[in-house]
Formats: C-alpha cells, sequence, structure tokens
C-alpha cells in the first residue's frame, strides 16, 4: 500500500481525535456562544477585532473541523479509488463524510438558533461515530499489507452478541456523559461514586439522575467489558488482535472511569475533563474496530471450513501396509 496513503490516513485521523476533543473543550469552557449568533464567522466578522478567550476557543474548533472535513473527503475519496474492493472501504468512505458534515450542521444549528440540552448531547456521539469511522478506513488502509491477522478473525455467537451489545451501550453511556455537561450537572453530586450529599436516597431533582445515571452507566460498562476481556483471555489467546483488543478495550475503560471519578474529585479540572472524553473515544473507536471484525467472522469460518474441505480432497489418499 502507498506509504503517502498510510501517512494521511493517520494524520486525518488524529485530525478527528482533535476535533472531538475541540468540541469538548468547546462544551467544558462554556465557549458555544464565543462568535455570538454568527456562523461561520465570528460576530459577522472574519477577523474580530474584540478577542476573548472563548472567542478563540470556539473559532479555532471551527477552523480545524473546516480543515479536518476537507482531509476526511479527501480521504474517502482516495480510499475508494485505491482500495475500494474491500467491501467495508465505500460504506465508510461514506458515512465518515456524511457524519461530520452533520455534525457540522448540528453545531451550526446550535450557534444559529440554539437547541436543547438533550439535542446538543448527541453532538459529540455524532462526532464520534464520525471518528471511528475514519479509524477504520485507516486501519483498512494498513490491513492491505497484512500487518496483522484481521482476515483470519474467527468469533462465537456469545462473542459476537457481548461486541454489538457493548458497543450499543457504550453509545448509551457517551450519550449520558455528554448530557450531564449540557445540563450543568457535573458537580451535582460532590462525591463519588455515590451521591453522599443526598444521604444516600434516591436522586430528587433531574441533575441528580442524570448525574447518578451516567456514573450507573459507566459501572455496568466497566463490568461488562472486565468480563468481556476474561473471555477472550481464557478462549482467543491465540487470535492476537481479538486478544490484545479487549485487554486494550478493559484498560481504556478503567481509566475513563477513573478519570470521571477525577473529575468530580478536582471540580472539573479542565485537562482531566479532556482525558475523560479522549479514553471514551478511543475506546469506543476500538468496539468499532470489533464490529467490524464480527462482521467479516462467518465469512472467515466458511473460508476456513472450505480450506479444510479442499485439503482433504487434495491430499493423497492413506497408503495401506498389507
Amino acid at each position: 500500500m502507498q506509504r503517502s496513503l498510510k501517512w494521511f490516513a493517520v494524520f486525518t485521523t488524529i485530525g478527528m481525535l482533535l476535533v472531538l476533543l475541540g468540541g469538548a473543550l468547546v462544551t467544558k469552557t462554556d465557549s458555544g456562544m464565543g462568535c455570538g449568533r454568527s456562523w461561520p464567522l465570528c460576530h459577522g466578522e472574519l477577523l474580530p477585532k474584540n478577542i476573548t478567550p472563548e472567542l478563540i476557543i470556539e473559532l479555532a474548533h471551527r477552523v480545524v473541523s473546516g480543515g479536518v472535513g476537507i482531509m476526511v473527503l479527501i480521504l474517502s475519496i482516495w480510499t475508494w479509488r485505491s482500495i475500494g474492493h474491500i467491501r467495508e472501504t465505500k460504506f465508510l468512505s461514506l458515512t465518515s463524510f456524511l457524519f461530520l458534515v452533520l455534525q457540522g450542521l448540528i453545531g451550526a444549528a446550535a450557534v444559529k438558533w440554539g437547541q436543547s440540552d438533550f439535542v446538543l448531547a448527541l453532538h459529540f456521539g455524532i462526532s464520534l461515530i464520525s471518528f471511528a469511522t475514519v479509524l477504520l478506513l485507516t486501519l483498512l488502509v494498513f490491513e492491505v499489507d497484512k500487518k496483522f491477522e484481521a482476515e483470519r478473525i474467527v468469533l462465537d455467537d456469545r462473542m459476537k452478541k457481548h461486541i454489538i451489545g457493548v458497543s450499543i451501550y457504550s453509545y448509551l453511556v457517551v450519550y449520558t456523559g455528554a448530557l450531564v455537561r449540557h445540563v450543568n450537572a457535573s458537580l451535582v453530586c460532590r462525591d463519588w461514586p455515590l451521591c453522599i450529599n443526598n444521604n444516600f436516597a434516591l436522586p430528587t431533582n433531574m441533575y441528580e439522575w442524570v448525574q447518578m445515571g451516567h456514573r450507573a452507566a459507566a459501572g455496568i460498562i466497566f463490568l461488562w467489558i472486565a468480563y468481556i476481556t476474561f473471555i477472550a483471555i481464557k478462549h482467543y489467546k491465540y487470535q492476537k488482535v481479538i486478544y490484545w483488543g479487549w485487554i486494550i478495550s478493559f484498560v481504556l475503560v478503567a481509566l475513563q472511569v477513573i478519570a470521571g471519578a477525577l473529575v468530580v474529585i478536582s471540580k472539573l479540572n479542565l485537562y482531566i475533563a479532556l482525558a475523560h472524553a479522549f479514553f471514551i473515544s478511543c475506546l469506543f473507536g476500538v468496539l468499532s474496530y470489533f464490529i467490524l471484525l464480527s462482521s467479516r467472522s462467518k465469512k472467515n469460518a466458511l473460508a476456513l471450513e472450505g480450506s479444510k474441505e479442499e485439503k482433504q480432497l487434495t491430499s493423497p489418499p492413506p497408503v495401506t501396509v498389507q
């Protein structure tokens, strides 16, 4: 595979990660209105005169998103032409760009007309899908050179169900986390993991329900991924992509939980909050790759079975000694 395509795919993936973190930075610093109700200009100007930290953050996010959007479009066309024979390529090429455009439109609509917190919480999730599809395109580029055994993965039905289930569920965890920030419920419970300020009773208002709901969802996904990792270590030690993939997933979800706790303990430290967004982005990317591998598993199993049958048919009959 062309080295230039590989490098471009890697840089585009990093760019998409920066777009995700930039969006998180905008939200966590309340910089969404840094450019007022003007889009794509800032306060109706190309070069605004009154510079504020919020304006710099919002404008930088728009510039990075626009530049990376062009890179995603180029990567989509390039991979379509170079590795379009791989069945997932065309779907991922279209999806990556369409979701990036959708993310931009939702962001523009929020600036121009405003949106409810429940709609705005979808913004990060849509960006996450765009990032995941770009990551998968990059992995497809590297798969062509057979750098790892992704083409020979065979999964049993239990593992497939876990992969699909935990991937869908992870999106719910992402949404509830985004909702916590958008409704300003991050510090409504100043203790962790329980809401001790409520005397261990059930949440009494929407903010506490959103906060504790997210913590419960995060706890469940931690236990779920820990269990799947146990299965992978026990039964998939010879399929290194699955084996190490789930170990990496467990490390990421553990770091995600730790970062979430530190966000509360540190009273919304910005760097920890961005690390929180970084870990869930990487985890979602790994889970998305597992879904791709799961979709191939049946084909790989049939190919493996056919190869065994062909070997039996073409091998010479055993010699009988009389």
